[in-house]
């Protein structure tokens, strides 16, 4: 005996189930009216991108070959190597993590599961201003050195030095691994039982079945999430300039504040937009050639190895180090910096920056939310051929830095303003001045460029989970397709709004480049505050505005956590 199912959603399915022969996605209306609301959308979010392509071909001041000869071989060097390190680093780290917590079973393994992640809430900037703290010359490792051996100055003893490439990588590292460590658990949790237990069966050890089966089929995974890993490396800014390391990012920044040739800036962005694609590509490239599929076993739990002695320590020692590095030991930091610093607290610089971050992250949040429901339903309504290629466009903006994107906005921006300006003062004798450039508009046009493609994933995820059914039922009682989203559809979908809405609000509150660069005068984000804090080496001054950012980057991780442990959880219950 089941009771009887009294949800009304659930009734609306099961009633149009005879309609599944005509509400199929091959046979969705071509409506031109939803093509034309989306496409001006689509084609504001492509604009900057467009922009940089532009003016890079035709700039006001040619200056490319000063920098082929001067700027771009430095930049081009360090960002190599920094590129080359923090994703071999971050490999290893994620997916060695990754594989010790999914397969094997020792003290402290469930605190790991979701603790690894925790280092993604740690801005990259943020990590470096606490690793330069806690290891320079009055940090408190090399004073305990100095008292613990008697030296008396820095000339009586070597000690490695932090703000250096080699420092650059470590920092970066411990930060970034958690794209692989997340793409690479899903992965390994999801895989086949039977995979595993063949390879077990015919002689493997719990590593030997890693290496010939465990890595080959997650490989798509680690690639996806190493591309991540890679773009948010690109993306830095505010470490790589504390380090003192040129990349082309810094170099973009350099060159448009510090040389005023945006024309300049856009050709090192360009240049930057190569890479981007060379790493996309190698992403799509994995997933279509990388193709696996598991046939029985699927659903029941993973084997599991009881780890003892040495072998316990040893993965207790991997999983810990990069947590307590990652992010505990950064956190304690930043904790007794804001208790040194209590005072800081009642200014009115904080608490302008903190309500400049959060009034800038719920605006963000609210348009990329409304703006991912109009693409993703636009799709999901009309079967136009254009629709789709042109919509993917749209989640293109997350793998673009902050600083290439500030110069696609400025560039048009600025134009818009010149042409208005000089249509004020032809026909009216008024000069309008800069009314776009500058402003909150163009900080709010790069968050939402930038960060579209997490609300539009989050959101087409959930549309995906929804029966085309329900489209067909609701049309059917007399709804428009405006008030079946609105009725029936936007109910069901409001968990993922609102985890879409989070993750938006969160990488807002952190995102530093764009930001710099597009901020109006006068105008400080609690990640900008703690960047000038730090550039004037007042750092644990900013240790409160960045124990807040921290702070706000916990809440998505640990939905994200739950609802990764849940996929196998689910999986075995069917």
């Amino acid at each position: 005996m089941t009771a009887a199912n009294t949800d009304p959603l659930t009734d609306l399915e099961s009633s149009s189930s005879s309609f599944e022969a005509k509400i199929t996605p091959a046979k969705r209306p071509s409506s031109w009216g939803w093509v034309l609301l989306v496409l001006p959308v689509i084609f504001l979010v492509v604009l900057p991108l467009i922009s940089i392509v532009v003016m890079s071909f035709n700039p006001s001041e040619n200056i490319w070959p000063h920098l082929v000869s001067t700027i771009l071989p430095r930049s081009i060097r360090d960002t190599f190597f920094l590129m080359s390190g923090v994703g071999l680093l971050s490999l290893i780290i994620g997916t060695s993590t990754a594989w010790l917590v999914t397969m094997y079973d020792f003290r402290g393994v469930k605190f790991f599961e979701w603790a690894l992640l925790l280092p993604l809430a740690m801005p990259t900037y943020m990590m470096a201003y606490c690793a330069v703290d806690f290891l320079e010359y009055s940090g408190p490792i090399q004073t305990g050195l100095r008292s613990l051996f008697g030296f008396h100055d820095a000339r009586d003893y070597w000690f490695p030095n932090i703000a250096s490439m080699p420092g650059a990588i470590i920092v970066l590292s411990l930060v970034l691994y958690p794209y692989v460590y997340l793409a690479a658990r899903a992965s390994f949790m999801q895989q086949s039982v039977c995979a595993l237990e063949v390879a077990r069966t015919l002689g493997r050890s719990p590593m030997g079945a890693f290496w010939s089966v465990g890595l080959p089929l997650a490989r798509p995974a680690l690639i996806a999430g190493l591309v991540l890993a890679l773009m948010e490396c690109l993306n830095d800014y505010g470490a790589v300039v504390y380090f003192g390391i040129e990349t082309l990012t810094a170099s973009v920044y350099s060159t448009w504040q510090e040389r005023s040739n945006l024309g300049g800036a856009a050709q090192i962005a360009s240049l930057m937009l190569l890479i981007i694609i060379v790493l996309l590509y190698v992403e799509r490239r994995a997933r279509s050639q990388q193709k696996y599929f598991q046939t029985t076993g699927y659903n029941r739990d993973l084997p599991v190895v009881q780890l003892t002695g040495s072998r316990e320590v040893f993965a207790f020692l991997c999983c810990a180090l990069p947590f307590v590095l990652g992010f505990a030991l950064p956190f304690f930091i930043l904790i007794n910096a804001s208790f040194r610093f209590i005072d800081f607290i009642w200014t009115t610089e904080f608490w302008r920056a903190a309500g400049y971050s959060v009034l800038l992250a719920s605006l963000t949040a609210v348009i990329a939310v409304s703006v991912a429901l109009l693409i993703a339903y636009g799709k999901r309504v009309t079967a136009h051929p254009i629709l789709k290629p042109i919509g993917a466009l749209a989640g293109t903006g997350y793998a673009i830095p902050g600083a290439i994107l500030a110069i696609g906005i400025l560039i048009p921006l600025a134009a818009f303003d010149n042409i208005f300006d000089s249509f004020m003062r032809s026909y009216f004798g008024i000069s309008t001045g800069l009314l776009l450039s500058g402003s909150l508009f163009a900080l709010l046009f790069a968050y939402l460029v930038r960060f579209l493609a997490i609300s539009l994933g989050t959101i087409e995820a959930g549309f995906h989970k929804i029966s085309p059914n329900l489209d067909g039922a609701a049309r059917t009682l007399g709804q428009t397709s405006l008030g079946g989203f609105r009725l029936v559809l936007l109910p069901i979908m409001r968990p993922s709004v609102a985890a879409a809405a989070l993750l938006v609000f969160v990488d807002t509150m952190k995102e530093l480049p764009a930001t710099l660069l597009l901020r109006p005068f006068d105008f400080d984000s609690l990640a900008t505050l703690v960047f000038e804090f730090a550039s004037r080496e007042e750092f644990e001054e900013a240790g409160l505005a960045g124990l807040t950012i921290v702070a706000f980057g916990l809440i998505p991780l640990l939905f994200l956590n739950r609802t990764v442990s849940a996929s196998r959880s689910e999986q075995s219950k069917d």
